[in-house]
Order: structure tokens, then sequence, then C-alpha cells
């Protein structure tokens, strides 16, 4: 037992190391943290601290760690430009219409270099080719669009007060 009170670093590293390997295998940043605890009460052990501070150490340093840096490293690592595939990254997107397009008759759209089939969104709304539109859903192979800078039809406008 004294060999262990006075090679106290031996068995923080020996921590520190099964931590890091721990690591490896969740890859959720926790472990690593507190592989770095481990690492403070090695360096508290080299310095002769008592065991009492050097597990004080150590649990501060993991603490602090997991409180301040992991959320950090976790941001940064899941962090990134929003990835949409398939159809979905045409939503928002404008295209000009090449056919025209009503609530009874699908149109044609050019989005992204191809061509769509298109409805309205409102089915009220006619809308004629060489227009732009922005598209709002994908259902299926149908895009369906709106058409850009023209107001609400007057049934969804908001009501005006007439003082």
């Amino acid at each position: 037992m004294e060999w262990l009170g006075d090679n106290a670093w031996a068995a923080w590293l020996s921590v520190a190391a099964v931590l890091g390997v721990a690591e490896m295998f969740s890859l959720d940043l926790i472990f690593l943290m507190l592989a770095v605890g481990a690492m403070g009460g090695l360096v508290a052990g080299v310095l002769a601290a008592p065991v009492a501070v050097q597990v004080l150490v150590a649990l501060g340093t993991s603490l602090a760690t997991l409180t301040l840096l992991r959320p950090r490293l976790v941001g940064r690592l899941h962090g990134g430009p929003e990835l949409s595939l398939g159809t979905s990254k045409l939503i928002g997107t404008q295209g000009v219409v090449t056919a025209q397009i009503t609530a009874t008759e699908t149109g044609r759209v050019r989005l992204a270099g191809d061509t769509w089939s298109a409805a309205p969104y409102d089915e009220h709304l006619v809308i004629e080719p060489g227009q732009t539109v922005e598209v709002l859903e994908i259902r299926g192979a149908t895009a369906f669009v709106h058409p850009t800078g023209d107001p609400l039809p007057p049934s969804r406008q908001l009501p005006r007060d007439h003082a």
C-alpha cells in the first residue's frame, strides 16, 4: 500500500489510459473529459500532494471539462451546414413557370435545371408561364409553388381597420 501512496501518479496514469480507451468506443467525449480529470490527479500526484487532494483535483478538473469544454466541442463536432438530400433540397428554391399552373391542371416549372410538374400551393391561383415561383412543398413528383412577389389572395390577407 505504501508503494501506491508513493506512486499514485502511476494509478492516475492507468485510470486515464483506461478512460481514453473507453472514449474510443463511446465517442461521446464524456470519458475523454474524465481522462483529463485523471491527468489532473496525475499532476497532483507527481507534485506529491496527499491522495485526498489528488482526488479533489481530479474531480474538479473532470467537472470543469464536462461543463465548460465538452459542450463547445460537441457543438463544433455536430455543427455545420444543414444537409438536405433528395427533393427536400428544392424547398425554398425559385423557378420559372414553363406551362400554366392551375388547381385543375398540373403545369410545368423549371427548377435547378430540371422540369417538374407543378401545382399551385393556393388552389385559387392561376400562375402563367414566365412567372417566378417559390417551391413551398414537394409531394411525390409534383412541386407545390407560389408566385414570388404576389400578394396573398384577399381571403388570406389580414383584415384592415376601417377607422
